[in-house]
């Protein structure tokens, strides 16, 4: 099977891509933008799409959703890793030698508290945590250090100055896998679905009471923005399906209270936090 992710090898996206698939072979299609991801997986380049959606840190990537939802594509899949991030640099090197950082702007917000304690190092954002590495390592940058994972260091010989210097030790990042509906399973115990609203006072109120009514389990609700609409918003939201939900009387329910209500993925929830 081909897996595109956004990002190069070693990144935090292979990492969950090897996860989630482990025991299948698997070649990986690196893509430089989420864009890129997606359409590999349209255009038959790849069979499944990886991609981050949320951060327990740095919040949702609103613009994947709103990707996802006008891809046509289904999410079949959920997996959840902890991130654990690195500071990395060529070899002989310390902390005091270090002059710049490049990594992804996600990943300097991930460890503002480590790097508040040097503010004499310059911060420069890139595309990837394991392209900035990669520079470092091909064009053999001294006072130049990279912040990504264990696997990057190992991958291009790099050093790592300091080890976990993420805020937050429950720092762990949702990735969902993206195909095509045959591609995916009909016997899962979660479920992503999006809808608007139209603008009545308690619309919103009125159509979460139904879903506590039906017994449902919202374990996220997130509202983006919708494209060349004035104020406008489109709410993406997860629910738990019980034994005894019916996914069909879900819509029915919802439809009452929601416009445009579609189903993005029916697929088994990703519990478990699986280490980077």
């Amino acid at each position: 099977m081909k897996i595109s992710i956004q990002g190069e090898a070693g990144s935090f996206h292979e990492v969950a891509a090897r996860q989630f698939f482990d025991g299948k072979e698997i070649d990986i299609v690196p893509c430089s933008t989420f864009d890129k991801t997606i359409n590999s997986v349209k255009t038959g380049l790849s069979d499944f799409a990886v991609m981050a959606i949320e951060n327990a840190r740095a919040g949702s990537i609103l613009y994947n959703y709103t990707l996802i939802r006008e891809s046509g594509l289904k999410i079949l899949g959920e997996h959840n890793l902890r991130i654990k991030q690195n500071l990395m640099a060529l070899p002989g090197q310390t902390i005091s030698n270090i002059k710049e950082i490049r990594t992804h702007p996600i990943a300097i917000s991930q460890c503002m508290t480590f790097l508040n304690k040097h503010p004499e190092i310059l911060l420069i954002e890139s595309e990837d945590t394991a392209r900035s590495a990669r520079q470092i390592a091909e064009e053999s940058l001294p006072g130049v250090a990279a912040i990504a994972s264990t696997n990057v260091a190992r991958l291009y010989n790099l050093e790592i100055l300091a080890e976990g210097i993420e805020t937050y030790q429950m720092n762990y990042t949702r990735f969902l896998v993206i195909g095509s509906k045959s591609k995916g399973i009909r016997d899962g115990d979660k479920a992503s679905v999006c809808f608007s609203l139209n603008h009545q006072p308690g619309s919103l109120a009125g159509l979460l009471t139904k879903m506590a009514e039906l017994d449902i389990n919202l374990t996220k609700i997130q509202s983006v923005p919708r494209f060349n609409e004035k104020w406008g918003y489109m709410f993406y939201v997860d629910l738990e399906l019980g034994n005894n939900s019916n996914l069909e009387t879900i819509e029915i329910e919802l439809n009452e209270y929601a416009t445009d209500l579609e189903v993005l993925g029916i697929y088994k929830k990703g519990d478990e936090l699986h280490e980077s």
